[in-house]
């Protein structure tokens, strides 16, 4: 998981910078992933009876979907703060942008109802770190709605660059960053100080003609390898033919289009306040669940 102790990087966030400042230009022509996760994680606001007057938007690439701020929406008011100028106001359309890092988030503490997040946070270093900053921003009762890539995300490309390194050059280096596991992102919540932490995972699958697209459309979404372990040569070319083949022969399907994963795990919680639902003590409860269930009880 992408999770480290105080102090210690794994990313160059100021190379992930780069990439996501080049793609601002010709971002709209590969958002195809981001604009599908912040759609699915918005939906989950109209499981929620209430409305929010002041939403953070934290990155500019998943941007709240239309019809959802507006003086009579779900949303009153919306900031949109992302680490380029160029995504923050894409992702503000016509709201107020705001630069800013998500590992050093730039708002006073209580005084947001919503931070909405898609795909946007695989690239933090700490964390547990940036999800305390956006409780501490939440007022009481304040929603956390976070989508972020998971583990088991460009599986497909993660093996063909492997096995190619091995074939070609007899060692392996990182290519493709490190994610958060679904095991560990309750945990992370509760760490983070949220109540009533819900999270789970979806998988969406992109087929594509050839492999080369897919590492097109990594480039125009601002998704390289930042990871600072990483081999700071240049792929060379024989190895990057060899896992394109590789990538066809193990994963390509009769008519030769090639499958990319992308896990997506969403994270819910709620800044604590006193009138929320809390757990019965253990041994509190009134009623048997053997007189619930109309069956008898046996003592072992």
């Amino acid at each position: 998981m992408n999770t480290v102790p105080e102090g210690i990087a794994v990313f160059d966030r100021a190379l992930h910078k780069r990439n996501r400042t080049r793609a601002v230009a010709s971002f709209d022509d590969h958002a195809f992933l981001f604009e599908e996760v912040a759609d699915r994680l918005a939906d989950r606001l109209f499981d929620v009876d209430r409305t929010f007057e002041r939403a953070l938007v934290v990155g500019g690439r998943g941007r709240l979907p239309d019809g959802l701020v507006g003086p009579d929406a779900r949303i009153r008011h919306a900031i949109t703060m992302d680490l380029v100028p160029g995504m923050a106001t894409r992702g503000a359309r016509s709201g107020p942008a705001l630069v800013g890092d998500e590992e050093f988030l730039p708002v006073a503490p209580g005084s947001i109802d919503l931070v909405f997040s898609a795909l946007s946070l695989h690239w933090v270093n700490d964390l547990p770190g940036a999800l305390l900053q956006m409780r501490q921003a939440l007022k009481p009762d304040g929603l956390l709605l976070v989508a972020i890539l998971g583990g088991e995300t460009l599986t497909e490309l993660r093996q063909v660059l492997m096995q190619a390194e091995m074939d070609v050059e007899d060692g392996v280096s990182p290519r493709v960053s490190p994610f958060t596991d679904i095991r560990d992102a309750g945990g992370l919540l509760q760490r983070a100080g949220f109540g009533l932490p819900v999270t789970d995972s979806d998988r969406i699958t992109v087929s594509y003609g050839t492999p080369f697209r897919l590492l097109q459309d990594l480039r125009g979404m601002g998704e390289q390898n930042t990871v600072l372990q990483r081999r700071k040569t240049f792929l060379r070319r024989e190895t990057l033919l060899r896992a394109m083949t590789l990538y066809g022969e193990m994963f390509g399907d009769a008519d030769g289009r090639v499958p990319a994963t992308f896990q997506i795990i969403q994270m819910t919680g709620w800044a604590p306040d006193a009138s929320q639902q809390k757990p019965l003590r253990p041994g509190s409860a009134a009623h048997r669940l053997a007189s619930a269930l109309g069956s008898d009880e046996t003592k072992l």
